[in-house]
């Protein structure tokens, strides 16, 4: 947004010389200065005359849609030329803050004469009256400006949640749709959405089963799916089936329940899959998905029947934050696509996984190991040594290049022992890289004994000739 903003200066050939004192970005200040106060150039300090107003209109109204809808129409008081340009500004974003909200977003829309209106956001809360009716009415304006995108995030402090209108449910123009939060869905089965590509779902209520299923039925070209899911809800068992659908993102924040119902994934175009925060669930399946090719699977345990590592084979890049003692690793399955492999250092024998890992991808090129709490203790880390495989991995004797360790703890003998092996093992590794936490200056016998163990790291005899070791 604002290159554009510099672009717009740059065009008007503006003198900014007197304000350049003031911010850091004086186009930006300027612009803001000219297009909400209405105050003249000359009082800005500006020696140029004012070109804004010839520039095209396309482009005007290309910026001006980045701006919060309240601050667009306030352009209106600058001059005749801007008293409607704002109703032709193709995104429009409105949050309630006072009891006329709802008045002044009928009026807008009622006022918007866009052919199609690209986007609309509302954001809702308690100070909104009557939501539920509202929102029909302007669900209905949008679906006659042939609205495009559809935004809605409701935060209610107490209260029922707020019914989705159903006249969402039949639109031929609608191509993304977000709901956060205080939301219910109750969907029939003449749900017809055949311009969907992207839906976001994101801590939303359904009536039952059947409606999450019409839902999904009604979408034949459903491209982006997120489910971000909360407790309690109607939906037990999530099964996923869509033969169009590239993105499939879940997050399940489930609390004090287990083995209760769980989810199945039959989407045989799907590309990108990730799974975060299931627990306690009956069952969790990748019945169709052999298209995958890049997966990211984070705190998943205590699931009855799952077999998630193994239905993901096919992948190129795989980001795991997973313990073997939580999940099913696919015994005698091999990765053979896998070239690419993140993998997280707080979890219990997380090193064991990464063994069975790198025995199972004969052709991964790119290491990296990452501790993403590196300011909490290690509390309850469990189990037993590294021990080394009685065989060196072919990914290792062959194919590793790129090894990298993000908060790299010096002081774990277990992550000295695996740095220590793959260093000795892999035979093409061309980089190296471990960056530790910041020490302060005066724990000075820290600051030595973390120069030891890195010392000893460079000493580390390594298969490699050409490997570039780096500290950061």
């Amino acid at each position: 947004m604002e290159q554009w903003f510099v672009s717009l200066f740059r065009f008007c050939d503006f003198s900014l010389h007197p304000l350049r004192t003031v911010s850091s970005k004086p186009e930006l200040l300027i612009f803001s200065s000219l297009i909400f106060s209405g105050e003249s150039l000359r009082k800005l300090g500006f020696e140029s005359e004012d070109r804004i107003s010839e520039l095209p209109e396309a482009l005007i109204l290309g910026i001006l849609s980045f701006l919060p809808t309240k601050d667009v129409i306030a352009t209106s008081v600058l001059s005749k030329q801007w008293g409607s340009l704002w109703k032709m500004v193709p995104k429009l974003e409105f949050e309630s803050n006072d009891q006329k909200f709802a008045e002044n977003v009928t009026r807008s829309l009622l006022s918007h004469k866009a052919p199609v209106l690209e986007r609309l956001q509302l954001k809702l809360s308690d100070k909104c009256e009557a939501i539920d009716v509202e929102l029909e009415r302007w669900a209905g304006i949008a679906i006659s400006r042939n609205v495009r995108e559809f935004v809605l995030k409701i935060f209610l402090s107490f209260g029922p949640s707020v019914t989705l209108p159903s006249s969402l449910f039949c639109s031929d123009t609608l191509e993304t749709l977000k709901l956060n939060n205080g939301i219910s869905l109750i969907v029939p089965c003449s749900v017809s959405m055949k311009s969907l590509r992207t839906l976001h779902l994101h801590g939303v209520k359904y009536k039952d089963e059947e409606s999450f299923r019409n839902l999904l039925s009604g979408c034949p070209n459903l491209e982006d799916l997120q489910l971000h899911r909360y407790y309690p809800n109607n939906v037990t068992n999530v099964i996923i089936v869509s033969p169009s659908l590239k993105r499939l993102s879940i997050w399940d924040y489930r609390i004090g329940l287990e083995n209760n119902g769980g989810y199945v994934i039959n989407a045989p175009c799907l590309e990108y899959l990730y799974i975060g925060n299931l627990k306690g669930h009956e069952f969790c399946l990748i019945e169709n998905a052999p298209m995958l090719v890049e997966a990211k699977v984070r705190n998943v345990s205590d699931i009855v029947n799952e077999k998630i590592l193994g239905s993901l084979i096919s992948v190129k890049r795989l980001v795991l934050e997973l313990s073997p003692l939580e999940i099913e690793y696919p015994s005698g399955s091999i990765f053979y696509q896998l070239v690419s492999l993140e993998m997280c250092t707080r979890k219990d024998e997380w090193w064991n996984l990464l063994a069975l890992m790198l025995d199972s991808s004969p052709k991964l090129q790119v290491l990296k190991l990452i501790d993403q709490y590196p300011g909490y203790k290690s509390v309850g880390m469990v189990g037993r040594n590294w021990n080394e495989p009685k065989y060196v991995p072919e990914c290792l004797l062959s194919h590793l290049e790129t090894f990298e360790w993000i908060n790299y703890s010096w002081k774990s003998e277990q992550e000295q022992e695996v740095a220590t092996y793959i260093l000795r093992s892999a035979r093409h590794l061309k980089k190296a890289t471990f960056s530790t936490r910041p020490i302060y200056s005066i724990y000075l016998n820290k600051l030595e004994n973390r120069r030891k163990m890195l010392n000893e790291l460079d000493c580390v005899v390594k298969a490699s000739k050409s490997c570039h070791l780096v500290f950061q």
